[in-house]
């Protein structure tokens, strides 16, 4: 039986010609940059994620870069951050001028820990920003107490979040700003690059609004170093389509993850996902831990199903952050994610047969290595 890692064809099928639409509709206006697709979906995404504003990007690489700037983040500052995370959350705090800050991540969730946040600070630090690692929420509510106490700003990177709530509040509703992704294969993908910010702050958002567009304030009146950073006119028609799908969608990532969870509940050697107490994760990824993961991997592959490691080098030890001097051991917790992550196939679509096979491959692979 094969089992891809994703499926975006299964999910474009029933949706397509709604999609094709929404596209046709901008060809026809001709509003390709910006324009009143991005307007109609910014409008509709901050509604959604319980935001005054939001501000659609090209990336979600950009989000975090120009929400960084919108917090007066710059050269001589520190952001602290998590070492367990895609490049681009670091990539952000880097293309802002400022020094990227690591501590280690919770053993059980992945996440940032925020009992070894306050022993980073120092008088450069300028934000908090962590990671809701796999769709898992991150302890917004102890980060903003953290944030409260040394008038830091807190900045969530929620790439993998859409649709994740913390104690009944919608992720987008936490801190200062928060930065998401719609790179295709997220929970709510476009069809091609997309980023947004959302804020509660009219200020921010205008900031934002100009960094994206040449720092134009007026036509051809460019106040400030600024970037081309705006969301595609038809990323925003995609979007605006697959976002009335998305809750229906994680609904179904919600089923599948209990029943992995069922299907491994009692497998010796292999870690299950855990998140805190309070937590409705949007399970963009159902990440487990084993021993030799690569060479579970390589079963899967050979049994047809697709599989993902993320991520395989903490960033502390990307060889871009080698200046920064960290060693290995400097994290033990991420280090270890790193080494024994595996990620299963997770997609709305994917059937129980298709997750019993994965875990049928999972459990023989399991008794042949103990």
């Amino acid at each position: 039986m094969r089992v891809p890692f994703l499926d975006l064809a299964a999910q474009y099928a029933p949706i397509r010609s709604e999609v094709e639409s929404a596209i046709n509709a901008v060809l026809d206006t001709g509003a390709f940059a910006l324009g009143p697709t991005v307007d109609q979906f910014e409008a509709e995404f901050a509604e959604y994620v319980g935001a005054k504003h939001c501000v659609g990007l090209n990336s979600g690489t950009s989000a975090l870069h120009l929400a960084l700037l919108a917090a007066g983040v710059g050269p001589g500052d520190e952001v602290i951050t998590t070492p367990h995370t895609w490049i681009s959350t670091s990539w952000g705090i880097s293309y802002a001028g400022a020094t990227p800050v690591y501590v280690d991540v919770d053993r059980a969730t992945g996440n940032l820990n925020p009992s070894n946040v306050e022993a980073a600070i120092t008088s450069r630090t300028k934000v908090i920003l962590p990671v809701d690692i796999y769709g898992s929420p991150a302890d917004h509510a102890a980060f903003e107490e953290i944030a409260r106490r040394h008038d830091l700003r807190l900045i969530d990177d929620a790439a993998q979040a859409h649709g994740a709530s913390l104690n009944g509040r919608p992720i987008g509703s936490f801190g200062f700003a928060t930065c998401w992704s719609f790179y295709p294969g997220k929970n709510l993908g476009a069809a091609g690059e997309g980023g947004a910010v959302v804020t509660d702050d009219p200020e921010v958002a205008a900031r934002i609004r100009s960094l994206r567009d040449h720092a134009q304030v007026g036509r051809h009146n460019h106040v400030e170093v600024g970037f081309n950073a705006r969301m595609d006119g038809l990323q925003g028609a995609v979007l605006s389509v697959k976002l009335k799908y998305l809750d229906d969608w994680n609904d179904s990532r919600r089923k599948a993850a209990a029943r992995y969870e069922q299907l491994f509940a009692n497998v010796d050697g292999v870690v299950i996902p855990s998140s805190i107490p309070g937590a409705e994760p949007s399970w963009h990824l159902f990440v487990i831990r084993v021993q030799e993961r690569d060479a579970l991997a390589e079963a899967f592959a050979d049994a047809g199903i697709g599989s993902g490691v993320h991520y395989p080098t903490p960033v502390h030890l990307q060889p871009a952050y080698a200046h920064l001097g960290y060693r290995p051991g400097s994290f033990p917790v991420a280090e270890a994610f790193a080494a024994k992550c595996i990620s299963l196939p997770m997609f709305p679509e994917i059937t129980p047969e298709q997750q019993q096979h994965v875990a049928d491959v999972t459990v023989h692979w399991m008794e042949r290595v103990a």
